[in-house]
């Protein structure tokens, strides 16, 4: 899982240069990822095009802020496809549905956007591919997360959910040659691989995905946090409760040596009380959090005497996604 990603050009780190006095790290790469920026602007572009109400299942991406302001515009989000009057139009959340989702807006005849991230897309298509060889699938993720849901909804006979340790355990498989390890797309690179091993154990000849399963974004984010962590008496993300690779930034940065971590959802939220005797504090932002959010973060702390920010850089993102088929006639 280390291959270098298409689209993202690695960074060469300079050395974090010791400092006197109150300052902030601010990791790059941060917030919005390719695939959270093509469903954000599905949603606006379906508003602009269709008029509103325009509907979307589940959070089109997993932050508060996002979707409070698409809310404001026009947007109603709902749990299920029967929430949807018959006929209206749908946005198919970044996390991905499974087959049965479609079938249902199909019979409900609801017009569908499709804002499935494309990496997730890619999973989708590895499960149907070994499912169709009869492999056994074996997916890291968390369980009831949209994203594994969606996944394990290509192919259910096929593939057993491991988020735990004790799942590993209880994985029973007809063919130990014919057995393939998938992942969510927004875990703990470190995580996963300590479960893939302990998968291996069991299996020995279990085979690897195709490609990297775990996004670029949410790599090159725990590698940029990871490079500011051990100079860090703080650590604070920006990001939702829901969100995935938000969690894991702050699981990442402790692991990497910060001294504290907090995910927060706005400034307002930052306890001072957590800025005691901290002299350098670092910042970044999941993948489905807007810049704005991290600038107002920057604001709040130069209020209190961290105005003093260098940002670190450990890689250059260039990759972009094409919005989905109905829109690629619109242009932004």
């Amino acid at each position: 899982m280390s291959s270098p990603t298409p689209g993202t050009e690695p960074a060469e780190i300079a050395p974090i240069k010791p400092r006197e006095g109150k300052r902030v790290l601010l990791a790059k790469p941060r917030g919005y990822c390719a695939g959270v920026d093509r469903a954000v602007i599905a949603v606006e572009k379906a508003l602009e095009l269709h008029g509103p109400p325009v509907y979307v299942r589940k959070e089109i991406v997993h932050n508060r802020h996002v979707v409070e302001t698409l809310r404001e515009r026009g947007a109603i989000f709902v749990d299920e496809t029967d929430e949807v009057p018959e006929g209206a139009l749908v946005v198919f959340s970044a996390h991905g549905v499974s087959p049965a989702v479609h079938a249902e807006a199909a019979e409900r005849n609801l017009r569908t956007i499709d804002a499935t991230c494309p990496l997730v897309t890619k999973v989708h298509k590895e499960v149907n591919r070994f499912a169709k060889n009869d492999y056994d699938i074996l997916l890291i993720g968390h369980e009831g997360h949209e994203e594994v849901e969606g996944t394990a909804g290509e192919a259910p006979e096929h593939v057993q959910l491991v988020d735990t340790a004790e799942d590993v355990d209880k994985v029973a498989v007809r063919d130990p040659s014919k057995v393939i390890w998938l992942s969510q797309t927004t875990l703990s690179v470190d995580e996963t691989m300590e479960r893939v091993d302990q998968l291996r154990e069991r299996f020995p000849e279990i085979s690897d995905p195709p490609s990297d399963d775990i996004c670029y974004a949410t790599t090159n984010r725990q590698v940029a946090v990871k490079a500011l962590a051990p100079e860090c008496d703080l650590v604070i993300v920006v990001g939702s409760t829901n969100s995935s690779n938000s969690k894991r930034l702050v699981e990442v940065a402790l692991k990497a040596g910060a001294k504290d971590a907090h995910l927060v959802d706005f400034a307002h939220e930052v306890d001072e009380s957590w800025l005691d005797g901290v002299t350098t504090v670092g910042v970044t932002s999941g993948a489905s959090v807007p810049d704005s959010l991290v600038m107002n973060l920057l604001d709040w702390l130069a209020e209190r005497g961290y105005g003093d920010v260098d940002e670190v850089t450990t890689a250059s993102e260039k990759i972009t996604f094409s919005l989905p088929k109905e829109l690629r006639s619109t242009v932004r």
